[in-house]
């Protein structure tokens, strides 16, 4: 299992932006255990549905703040009250500032130390989303809308997540696929390759592919499959896919402990012009299901693999190393994230001459 010192990526363990960290239907009323990136956190949502992630262990003498159902507390309910959080072992409660406000067997003066780090999230596609940055800095760059979550009356179905689960690779070997022109044909079925471009542009990267395919299209042998995936940021990538049911992707994989990372998948559908019908509603979940499992076919090959520490490149490959310098502004401080942009800024074709007409610039895509 490499690490990120193995790839020389830069000086932090890991990438600075926004990653899913749960669903939103996982978050009930009991707060939720979490571990990402190689710490332990817990969700929970205040009493006006507002989700809050915190650090686990409570500062007076350690205790896990989610991880117990047998203290009166959780049997009464009393875990979460109105914004805050209490602790199971001794009641201590924590506003969502991480200030301890309440010591119920007090009185006694509460230690200004008497908090827990809190992190900020946002809820956005169905999916909760934390802010994580070594250097502690607000964030810098905004979440995707998933503006189609919203377009129901519009034909639009809602992606149900499909949980990967934890995979022992390094997200640099997922982001790699960015530039892979080379495994589209032998693990996805295209062919007859149109066109293939990568652009960067700051915090996002796109990827722009035009070909036929073996089975996400019609048995036309003349029919294109048209992608136009990008990143936001370091863990967020969605794909825009033509043809008769345009469809929206979503690929979210979060750093569990250094090499280890967690991957959800979505796909978002427009099945109709309208409120789709229970069969309309099947076609949707079935053009999911054969989206999964084109992930799935990537997650076998990460899954069996030895670390790509360099990749021999070939002229016919696409810009493995363009993608890896855009890739490190999220391992270094923030102020030198203009530099590695700066490097790779542009839009490079590998396949075709100019973009077809239909292809979106990353503007268009966010």
């Amino acid at each position: 299992m490499a690490q990120t010192a193995d790839y020389s990526l830069g000086p932090h363990t890991f990438p600075r932006g926004w990653f899913m960290i749960a669903r939103a239907d996982e978050l009930a009323a009991k707060p939720l255990p979490l571990r990402y990136f190689a710490r332990d956190f817990v969700l929970y949502r205040g009493e006006s549905g507002r989700p809050y992630l915190v650090d686990a262990y409570c500062p007076h003498a350690g205790a896990h703040l989610a991880k117990n159902s047998t203290s009166y507390i959780v049997r009464d309910g009393e875990q979460v009250e109105g914004e805050a959080i209490r602790c199971p072992f001794h009641g201590w409660r924590f506003g969502p500032d991480g200030q301890c406000d309440d010591i119920p067997y007090g009185p006694c003066v509460i230690p200004k130390a008497a908090r827990i780090k809190t992190w900020p999230v946002e809820e956005c596609g169905g999916i909760i989303w934390m802010w994580f940055d070594e250097e502690g800095g607000e964030p810098d760059m905004a979440l995707p809308p998933f503006a189609e979550w919203d377009m129901g009356d519009q034909g639009w179905v809602r992606w149900q997540l499909d949980d990967f689960g934890q995979l022992a690779t390094h997200p640099t070997e997922i982001v790699d696929n960015m530039a892979d022109i080379g495994h589209m044909s032998p693990i996805h079925g295209s062919r007859n390759l149109i066109y293939f471009d990568n652009e960067f542009a700051g915090t996002k990267v796109s990827q722009s592919f035009w070909a036929g395919h073996r089975t996400l299209v019609d048995n036309d042998p003349d029919a294109v499959l048209s992608s136009e995936a990008f990143y936001t940021g370091p863990a967020i990538l969605q794909a825009r896919l033509g043809g008769q049911h345009p469809s929206v992707m979503v690929i979210a994989h979060t750093p569990v402990e250094d090499g280890v990372i967690r991957m959800h998948h979505g796909l978002m559908v427009k099945i109709s012009d309208k409120q789709p019908t229970a069969e309309e509603l099947a076609m949707a979940r079935a053009y999911q299901e054969a989206s999964r499992d084109a992930l799935a076919q990537d997650v076998e090959i990460w899954m069996n693999k030895r670390p790509a520490i360099s990749i021999m490149q070939v002229s016919c490959d696409g810009p493995f190393g363009k993608v890896r310098v855009w890739y490190q502004q999220f391992y270094n401080p923030r102020a030198k994230a203009g530099v590695y942009q700066a490097r790779v800024d542009g839009r490079e074709i590998r396949i075709g001459e100019s973009r077809p007409a239909g292809a979106l610039e990353i503007a268009e895509m966010v």
